[in-house]
């Protein structure tokens, strides 16, 4: 999950994979966090990476801090299949 504005858990939610800079003014990390935690309150696996300074649309995140985040997304993807 990237940029989500969704803020109802229904209780539903499936095994999630969020990730998001903290200069994103688009989607805030801390609404991101408190989706994910949320979603993790009611037992489903988890995982949220938060790349320091990166705004919105980093895409790979290639020569960022946010560089491998698509390994750690397939890791999680790959247990919760």
């Amino acid at each position: 999950m990237q940029y989500t504005g969704l803020s109802e858990i229904t209780g539903d939610e499936p095994a999630t994979y969020a990730n998001v800079g903290t200069n994103d003014g688009i989607a805030s990390y801390q609404t991101v966090e408190s989706y994910i935690n949320r979603i993790k309150a009611q037992g489903q696996d988890t995982e949220i990476d938060v790349f320091d300074g990166l705004s919105h649309g980093f895409g790979l995140g290639e020569g960022t801090v946010a560089d491998g985040w698509i390994e750690n997304a397939i890791d999680f993807w790959e247990r919760n299949t």
